[in-house]
């Protein structure tokens, strides 16, 4: 992993953690697929949450990294907002969504990233 890479995924797991998001997960799909690098996956209990979540996430790679989403999708409804940054892929669900669409067990040998 590249320290851009690193500082990129720390401000958004920052971002989630500040917005009260939970069980935030980071995947590495490198060698797995070739639509990204890395996943980050992280659930809120409403819509207005994940919403506030999608949005720090956003001011927060804009701020540190220089980062904007190439796309954002789902922001209105928030049952599952998508951010693609290119090299990762941001998903923000409300926590039934997260269980029902299963990305961790679609994507099962990802490796799990330990953020420091």
């Amino acid at each position: 992993m590249t320290k851009q890479e690193r500082e990129a995924l720390a401000a958004v797991l920052e971002a989630i953690a500040a917005a009260k998001g939970e069980e935030p997960v980071v995947l590495d799909l490198t060698g797995l697929t070739t639509m990204t690098d890395y996943f980050v996956l992280a659930h809120g209990t409403n819509t207005r949450q994940v919403q506030s979540m999608a949005k720090r996430v956003e001011e927060n790679v804009r701020e540190l990294c220089g980062l904007k989403p190439h796309h954002v999708e789902g922001l209105g409804p928030a049952q599952w907002v998508l951010m693609d940054y290119g090299f990762f892929i941001v998903h923000l669900f409300i926590e039934e969504k997260r269980g029902y669409y299963g990305l961790e067990r679609i994507w099962m040998d990802a490796k799990h990233v330990k953020m420091s």
